[in-house]
């Protein structure tokens, strides 16, 4: 597993980025440093210093910077991880940045209606089948138009890359690409509901390059059933098991047990573009239905599309995990959200908030890989995430001490005790902490190394030459 201390990971994450002069990479890779060790502060907070702070402003002002080449950077590395494992998911999913309480901002256009202003932001995520973040594959932002905003009727006649919906085929064209360079990773796209476009299942994808997308429509199958719905209904039930259910408004994250059925099914294309002579698709199809939900709860039903063979139950159950997997962008979009406070950045225009997001981005990243690194290796030394000063730091506000111990404590021990800085208690029915208490904890964790360096007694000196 790859170290990811404080003082490694903005060289390592932005170290490469070719931004056109030197000094743009090394300005990159300091502001990483601030903003990552202190990801809910303002920039003059992070930054602590007026001349580093008019450098930050001047960064993010800087035209000439593209964001996508300070992601680039971040994406390569990211590419390291994933070589060394077998198979990965590329989660996909696209969130709402307002900035409507800005309106000195420029550059923007309309959310949800034409009065909310921001940007839309449509991010890759690698994650490994344990939930375990490595970092952004891809990231596509923009501000809607106005004028086609208004304009709602010929959304379906007009053709996909006139739509947003091209941000699906986008990402899988980026994820296709990057594949050459890891080969021979198996790498997954995992999409919502939303990602149900016929268009991408006719879109070229390399062999190592699959798809996995909960369908959206009911779907003309050439099964005798005639509809995608009914033709895996009518397969047996194979097995029952429990999934995840992410928090939604008004209703709690809670497990629920489904029934699992399976099918390989064969998509035709729309009606309505029977001119356009669309080649029929053969995929598996794997629906979990929650027979007896709560009451008052809506039942979970989801019917996932995939690309990869499934030959027996325990593929059906794979796939349903997998699919589990995708709350991990959800996530990493809170974090960004609430734990750097994107929306909240105060710059003049959308494409200096692009820049800005594209560090920030990486931040988050780094917030969530802390988290699920410490649930997949729980045993490993916590100086794969922490600097030596900050664990002995820790260790030592922790335990009211100021001598701590010769070896580092696991990296489970350890991102609980930030998480309890963060107000995590702990408790017995507590579960794991979480990524709100997480940020909150390493945002204390940077004073109290700060405190640690001051405070802590000199090292002796060594008596050269006189044994």
């Amino acid at each position: 597993m790859q170290q990811y201390r404080l003082e490694e990971w903005a060289v390592t994450e932005f170290g490469e980025a070719h931004l056109g002069d030197a000094r743009r990479t090394e300005r990159l890779v300091q502001l990483a440093s601030l903003l990552g060790s202190q990801p809910t502060a303002s920039l003059p907070d992070a930054t602590d210093d007026p001349a580093i702070l008019k450098a930050a402003y001047r960064f993010f002002d800087n035209d000439a910077i593209d964001p996508a080449q300070i992601l680039a950077s971040h994406t390569q590395a990211t590419l390291t991880r994933l070589r060394q494992l077998p198979l990965v998911l590329a989660v996909q999913d696209t969130t709402y940045l307002d900035w409507t309480h800005h309106p000195a901002t420029t550059g923007l256009g309309p959310l949800v209606h034409a009065t909310q202003q921001g940007v839309l932001a449509h991010t890759t995520l690698a994650m490994t089948p344990e939930r375990v973040p490595l970092g952004l594959l891809a990231q596509e932002v923009w501000a809607r138009d106005p004028a086609t905003f208004a304009r709602k009727g010929d959304h379906k006649q007009r053709p996909i890359d006139e739509k947003e919906s091209q941000k699906w085929l986008s990402s899988l064209a980026t994820v296709a690409a990057l594949h050459a360079a890891c080969a021979p990773t198996h790498i997954v796209s995992v999409g919502d509901a939303e990602a149900d476009v016929y268009d991408l299942f006719t879109a070229p994808r390399p062999l190592g390059v699959d798809l996995l997308v909960r369908a959206g429509q009911n779907r003309r199958v050439a099964q005798p059933e005639k509809r995608l719905w009914a033709a895996v209904e009518q397969a047996p039930v194979v097995a029952t098991r429990e999934v995840q259910v992410p928090r939604r408004e008004r209703q709690a994250a809670r497990r629920a047990t489904v029934t699992v059925q399976w099918q390989a099914v064969t998509l035709r294309p729309p009606k309505r573009r029977a001119a356009e002579q669309l080649p029929e698709v053969a995929v598996w199809a794997v629906l979990a239905v929650e027979p007896a939900p709560p009451a008052g709860v809506e039942a979970v039903e989801w019917l996932l599309l995939t690309t990869v063979a499934v030959a027996t139950t325990a593929d059906a159950r794979e796939r349903l995990a997998w699919y589990e997997c995708r709350w991990g962008i959800e996530v990493w979009h809170k974090v960004l959200k609430s734990g750097c406070q994107i929306e909240a950045r105060q710059l003049e225009s959308a494409a200096r908030l692009h820049r800005c997001l594209a560090l920030y981005s990486v931040v988050a990243w780094r917030i969530i890989y802390g988290t699920m690194l410490a649930r997949a290796v729980p045993e490993a030394p916590c100086t794969l995430l922490l600097e030596t000063e900050e664990w002995q730091a820790l260790y030592c506000a922790i335990h009211h001490t100021p001598s701590p111990p010769e070896q580092p404590p696991p990296i489970r021990t350890a991102v609980r005790w930030i998480a309890q800085l963060g107000g995590f208690l702990g408790r017995k029915g507590d579960g794991e902490p979480g990524v709100t208490v997480l940020w909150r904890g390493f945002q204390h964790l940077v004073d109290l190394t700060t405190m640690y360096r001051i405070m802590r007694p000199p090292l002796p000196r060594r008596n050269v030459g006189n044994d």
